[in-house]
């Protein structure tokens, strides 16, 4: 059995997020990359099915361009042609960016050291129809310095506790962030923040991102962050932004 790692982009509007759920009618990505693989195995006649592993179990309507999965494969395919027949068969709202040919112990979760996520936030006076699937809409009035200097106070390692959403089941909320960055993309008048860490906890970057536009609003005092940090109460915290904005940018492996 060979052993490929895949890099996608996906459309995560259509999908209930990456991972498989039990309901009847569920439409997942990692349901949808199950069945692909499968269907090019199907001559292999195995005894069980070929499981999808991804690296990042994306929420409902979260987006990605740079999701990482493997999986194990009865043929030994050249890397090339694995894209190739992949991408005839799944939907058009997957596509296999990357494949390639990985050791038997690389696991696209477990491998993984770091994580990049970006969140797009239009700035439009009304809401555009044409993003209203791929981005937050916040139209109330911004102090864009405020968030500046807001925003480099997630930087560090610090518990997160106020930052996760009801049903984590992280073992521990301490996460490490190496990037907090905010961009203004004048073209498309739009706030972008990027993120990047060694893990995320259910929901955080949505909440970090929500608790960033309330200081920008003057709704929060600036770095009202540190005291989001102490008090560790999810409530304080309030507003969660849409899953609409979210990417899954890159996942980093030391390759």
């Amino acid at each position: 059995m060979q052993n490929y790692k895949i890099t996608m982009a996906y459309d995560g509007h259509g999908f209930e997020g990456f991972q498989i759920q039990n309901r009847v009618g569920s439409r997942t990505v990692g349901g949808e990359l199950n069945k692909a693989v499968n269907l090019l195995a199907q001559k292999a006649n195995l005894t069980q099915a070929i499981k999808v592993i991804g690296a990042s179990r994306t929420d409902s309507g979260v987006h990605a361009n740079g999701q990482v999965a493997n999986f194990f494969f009865p043929y030994d395919m050249p890397a090339t042609k694995m894209t190739i027949a992949l991408n005839s068969v799944l939907p058009d709202d997957i596509l296999i960016v990357e494949t390639k040919k990985v050791n038997n112990d690389f696991h696209s979760r477990h491998s993984g050291h770091s994580k990049r996520y970006y969140y797009r936030v239009s700035l439009d006076k009304y809401q555009n129809p044409f993003k209203r699937f791929y981005t937050a809409h916040y139209y109330w009035p911004l102090d864009f310095q405020l968030i500046q200097e807001s925003i480099v106070d997630f930087l560090g390692e610090h518990d997160f506790a106020s930052f996760a959403a009801a049903g984590d089941q992280s073992l521990t909320t301490i996460r490490t962030i190496t990037k907090a960055e905010m961009k203004i993309d004048q073209l498309n008048n739009e706030l972008i923040f990027i993120f990047e860490g060694n893990a995320f906890l259910y929901n955080q970057i949505r909440i970090m991102v929500g608790v960033l536009l309330e200081i920008g609003n003057r709704k929060r005092a600036p770095h009202d962050i540190l005291r989001l940090f102490e008090v560790k109460d999810r409530q304080q915290a309030r507003f969660t932004a849409p899953a609409s904005g979210l990417y899954l940018d890159k996942v980093f492996y030391d390759e």
